[in-house]
């Protein structure tokens, strides 16, 4: 009574597989994310990707900055000088497209360039360039930078599918990892059985209650159980080796798994609700990387054909320069059209205009390019997270009924246990009710494995971020 007792209650322990001892470590799954998120290669170059982009921001900003030329030129020949000129000039980009300008220039000699007075005190020149034609609006320098900013966001979008991918990956690895070893856990409480029968039947053999050739076939049984939990053993220790590749320290070396390090047997299987699915369907619409990425290529293109556009006006600069010269009698009222001042106009205009139609047709081609590119990438990205929703649901259901059969192979075994022990059945029978039992419970894993990976490839394909991990909770 006491042997039928002691099978019957570890059948039915099956459904919990056998948790790690307390010399062994277990790594969740949240602790193994936060691992991968906080050192994983591919996760770093992920994060250079929005520095890179800020870059780009500063390369643009560059076009605004101030600059300063400074030129002397001097030139003497058989004793005449012939000039000693100085000319210097400080200009300051605005973001309207004009350019404030500060300039000094100082020139003696009897040849000195028309464009300079000879004074040996100088002459200040403070003035701007208006452009009200081509360029008032938008202009190459204004559209590179509001481009660069866009790359902002194209590299987050990139850097959230690099995340992404390399996270799907490490979760398929983790869950390889845990299905081995619970696989293993059921091995060797089949072994142990199996050994504890063994024991048990030579015992009974000794005592006459048992034929001796029911030794020999438990003894079979016990050397197959042992082989196959060597062979589970053997698939953990690989498992764990490739989830290995997910793991470093944060000195950038290769971590490797032991044997005492186990994954934590629980798994969520938690049901997704109709209106979440709808939920992730609106989210994917412009969180998605892909999507993400095309509208800011989009947008770029947008931002290029408005500059094409405006390459369509003419050009026509208004130039203003304030003229004062050092040591002359100045009145102080010299600014605008009184007296000392530069006043230009400039004007230009292709004729034609076959460069810069062409431009903007070209233009107008990219943008619908794209957009016909986005329509197709919306509609594939709805489609495959309904798809894996559909699959996750399914894998659901068919979780639901694997337990319900594991419940029914254990009421089995346990009814052909008490029914041996009475002596109305055979060891054959018993070993075949507990073959069925861990073949039904290694499908049931193999099942809410299937729903852990389908669960973190809908996440996936919608393009959450980190898999919709929360990255602050998740850190060991």
């Amino acid at each position: 009574m006491k042997y039928r007792l002691f099978l019957v209650f570890c059948f039915f322990s099956w459904r919990i597989v056998a948790q790690p001892q307390d010399s062994l470590s277990v790594l969740s799954i949240d602790d193994f994310y936060g691992l991968v998120l906080q050192n994983h290669p591919v996760v770093r170059q992920a994060e250079l990707l929005e520095a890179g982009a800020q870059q780009e921001i500063r390369l643009a900003r560059g076009s605004f900055d101030p600059k300063i030329n400074s030129t002397y030129d001097y030139k003497t020949l058989k004793g005449t000088e012939y000039w000693d000129q100085w000319d210097h000039e400080l200009k300051v980009p605005v973001w309207f497209n004009t350019d404030l300008k500060v300039q000094y220039q100082q020139a003696t000699g009897q040849y000195i360039g028309e464009e300079f007075v000879n004074t040996d005190n100088g002459l200040l020149a403070i003035g701007m360039s208006v452009p009200i034609g081509q360029g008032m609006f938008i202009d190459q320098r204004r559209a590179s930078l509001r481009q660069a900013q866009l790359m902002v966001d194209m590299a987050e979008a990139e850097k959230i599918k690099m995340i992404n991918k390399i996270l799907l990956s490490a979760a398929k690895d983790y869950w390889n990892w845990y299905l081995k070893y619970a696989e293993y856990q059921i091995r060797i409480e089949a072994l142990g059985l199996a050994e504890f029968r063994l024991n048990g039947i030579i015992e009974s053999v000794l005592n006459g209650d048992k034929a001796p050739i029911d030794s020999v076939e438990a003894a079979i049984t016990q050397q197959n159980r042992d082989i196959e939990m060597q062979q589970a053993r053997i698939a953990f220790l690989n498992a764990g080796l490739i989830l290995s590749n997910h793991l470093w320290s944060p000195e950038n070396e290769p971590v490797e798994l032991t044997e005492n390090i186990v994954p934590s047997i629980s798994v969520g299987n938690e049901f997704l609700t109709a209106d979440e699915l709808q939920l992730l369907l609106e989210v994917a619409k412009v969180q998605h990387p892909e999507i993400r990425k095309i509208n800011a290529k989009y947008n770029q293109f947008e931002i290029e054909q408005r500059l094409n556009r405006e390459m369509l006006k003419p050009q026509l600069n208004l130039n203003y320069n304030f003229l004062r010269q050092e040591g002359a009698s100045n009145s102080g009222n010299e600014f605008f059209f009184d007296d000392n001042y530069k006043f230009g106009l400039e004007f230009a205009f292709p004729l034609l205009l076959r460069k810069e139609r062409a431009k903007l047709a070209k233009t107008n081609l990219k943008l619908m390019d794209v957009s016909l590119e986005r329509n197709r990438l919306n509609r594939e990205i709805q489609n495959e997270i309904r798809t894996s929703y559909n699959k996750l649901i399914n894998t659901s259901d068919m979780v639901t009924l694997q337990r319900a059969m594991v419940d029914n192979y254990e009421t089995l075994v346990a009814g052909e246990l008490m029914k041996f022990e009475n002596g109305e059945s055979s060891l054959f029978l018993v070993n075949s009710r507990e073959a069925k039992l861990i073949e039904a419970r290694s499908k049931l894993l193999k099942l809410e494995v299937n729903y852990e990976k389908e669960k973190a490839f809908l996440m996936w394909s919608a393009g959450t971020t980190n898999l919709g991990i929360d990255i602050a909770s998740n850190q060991p």
